[in-house]
C-alpha cells in the first residue's frame, strides 16, 4: 500500500522531503505544503488537516501516523490515532516545539524549555517512564543527538556518553565510553 501515486502525481512538484509510515507517504513541497498518499489509516489521507499543513518545516512518522512541525513551532498530526495521529489530549502543550522523535507507536516532543510531551499508543505511553517526565532530566538536556528505535530513545553527549530511556525501563540509563575511538554515532 502507498506505492500508487497516480492520484497525486500532478501535485508532486518541487518536493523537498518525503517521509513514510509503514503504508503511506508524506511529501513536503518547496512552498511548505504537504502531499500525502497511501493507506488512509496510516496517514495517506490528510484532508482533515490539509488547511493546517502550511509552512511545514519537518515531518516525523510512527508506523501509522505523521506529525509535522510548522514554522510557528506548533504541531499538526494525522493518521491512526492509536499511533499518534491524534494529539488532541496534548495539543495545548505542543507550542515552541524544538524537536520530535518517533518510536513505532508514539511521538515524543521536546519543547524549547525542555518539557517532554508524549502521545500515541496508550499502552505504550502508559507504560513509558517518559510519560512521567515533565522535563528532560538534567543529565539529558543539551544532548547533541537524540534518536528513536521502535521502543526506546537515546541521546549522545559529546563523544563519550549515551543515555537511553523508554519501553521496559523504569528510568534513564547512562553509559560512558572510556575509549572514544569506539564511539562514532548512535543513529
Amino acid at each position: 500500500s502507498g506505492g500508487d501515486i497516480t492520484a497525486v502525481k500532478g501535485q508532486l512538484q518541487h518536493v523537498k522531503y518525503i517521509h513514510a509510515t509503514d503504508n503511506a507517504f508524506a511529501a513536503i513541497l518547496a512552498d511548505g505544503t504537504v502531499v500525502t498518499w497511501g493507506d488512509p489509516e496510516s496517514g495517506g489521507e490528510s484532508t482533515g488537516v490539509q488547511d493546517q499543513l502550511r509552512n511545514v518545516q519537518r515531518i516525523y512518522a510512527t508506523d501509522s501516523a505523521f506529525a509535522a512541525i510548522l514554522s510557528d513551532e506548533s504541531v499538526v498530526t494525522w493518521g491512526d490515532r492509536a499511533y499518534g495521529g491524534d494529539c488532541t489530549r496534548v495539543r495545548a502543550k505542543l507550542q515552541n516545539v524544538r524537536e520530535i522523535h518517533a518510536t513505532s507507536e508514539a511521538f515524543v516532543a521536546i519543547l524549547a524549555d525542555d518539557e517532554v510531551v508524549a502521545w500515541g499508543s496508550q499502552h505504550f505511553i502508559a507504560d513509558e517512564p517518559l510519560a512521567k517526565f515533565k522535563r528532560l532530566p538534567k543529565q539529558l538536556r543539551n544532548g547533541e543527538q537524540v534518536c528513536a528505535s521502535r521502543y526506546v530513545l537515546a541521546a549522545t553527549f559529546g563523544d563519550t556518553a549515551v543515555v537511553s530511556w523508554g519501553h521496559a525501563s523504569s528510568s534513564w540509563k547512562a553509559m560512558r565510553f572510556e575509549n572514544q575511538q569506539n564511539f562514532q554515532t548512535v543513529c
